[in-house]
């Protein structure tokens, strides 16, 4: 396997993303001009063709595709390539810009678009560089999750895995706010039953490899046709900022039945705090701050204290505008709660989101339940 293209592979060296065995970025495949219609032998003032918002499109979506040229043409054609079979996909007085309005499976493909001066005899200008228009949401969305966490240390690795039921060839990974994709062939695993997955590794995090990621499926005879994308999962990287304290009101053991409210703390003007629990997904805290002696601060109230909710927790701060940079961590806080209320059995492994807006005096909670007795 090789990477094509030297955009394809600038774009490694810029996100220094690295797999193994190899990330490939796939990029359009380059056809020769005797490998077009003889209608087209080629000529001057190259077109270019684009797609917006963009050549990754949903199902029953719409795209614009535009040809933009300095030449002043006066007919066009798109040619449109699938697999090995070309064929004019349009044909008509030249406009910038053509409207598909409810893309199916059928417009997934490979586009061009060519311009002539005239309509009568025409002589083709060169086609443009291809141009791959994806259909998303043909297939049952894989999931995503990040080992050993989606929060991550400056320097240190984190791989994300791509998992699907499905048969899938490859798996494609997207990064929110980027072009490029990166992909891997699937690999099958059994774990009781036959799953397809692909490994994705950043060797060393820094802020850029920070960001929200989704991936997809796709299949070898269907290219250009991909999976619903996958939940979003945040990537972040820690120790950005000086770390906040965490501290409970009663201390770190408290009896079954007692409230239970913990404070996160920093001097440093946070917008937005964060609370994880060691084995769970972390949770946030969309907080305002108050300022106590200098202190900003946010309280999280847990409610009745039980059994469960005993564990290991850390928080951390934040700033709205980079959202996946967060500090270091608080120092571990080890809540115990004792009493002979047992575990509720429904509970493990879920976990909560309870949203605060302290400058608002508005308190939100939702799901509080998975952490309550």
């Amino acid at each position: 396997m090789e990477i094509t293209g030297v955009a394809g592979l600038q774009a490694i060296l810029d996100f220094r993303l690295v797999t193994s065995p190899l990330v490939i970025i796939r990029a359009a495949p380059h056809f020769l001009l005797e490998d077009l219609p003889p209608s087209l032998p080629g000529g001057h003032n190259q077109p270019s063709l684009s797609a917006w918002p963009s050549p990754v499109v949903p199902l029953g979506g719409r795209v614009t595709l535009r040809c933009h040229s300095h030449a002043r043409f006066v007919f066009l054609k798109i040619i449109k390539t699938v697999r090995s079979h070309i064929s004019e996909f349009h044909k008509g007085p030249f406009k910038k810009s053509f409207m598909i309005k409810r893309v199916t499976t059928a417009h997934a493909g490979i586009y061009r678009c060519s311009g002539a001066h005239t309509r009568i005899h025409p002589v083709w200008s060169a086609v443009s560089d291809p141009l791959e228009i994806v259909v998303t949401g043909v297939f049952t969305k894989p999931s995503i999750s990040a080992h050993p966490s989606s929060l991550v240390h400056p320097g240190s690795s984190v791989t994300l895995h791509c998992l699907s039921e499905l048969d899938f060839d490859k798996f494609i990974l997207h990064k929110k706010g980027i072009t490029q994709h990166f992909q891997l062939p699937a690999k099958i695993i059994h774990a009781g039953l036959p799953y397809t997955q692909a490994n994705f590794s950043i060797d060393t995090m820094t802020p850029t490899d920070a960001g929200t990621y989704t991936c997809y499926g796709s299949l070898s005879h269907y290219p250009c046709e991909w999976s619903a994308p996958s939940d979003p999962l945040d990537i972040v990287i820690t120790g950005q900022y000086q770390k906040p304290s965490l501290s409970t009101q009663m201390g770190p053991m408290v009896g079954s039945g007692e409230n239970v409210t913990l404070s996160c703390s920093s001097k440093t003007p946070f917008d937005k705090y964060h609370l994880s629990r060691e084995g769970e997904a972390r949770d946030h805290w969309l907080s305002g701050w108050q300022s106590h002696n200098g202190t900003f601060q946010v309280h999280v109230p847990l409610g009745t204290a039980n059994p469960f909710h005993g564990g290991t927790y850390r928080c951390y701060g934040s700033f709205k505008g980079s959202p996946y940079e967060w500090s270091s961590p608080s120092d571990l806080l080890n809540l115990s709660v004792t009493g002979e209320d047992p575990i509720p059995a429904a509970y493990p492994g879920t976990y909560c989101i309870i949203e605060l807006c302290l400058r608002g005096v508005l308190m939100r909670h939702r799901d509080l339940r998975f952490w309550t007795k």
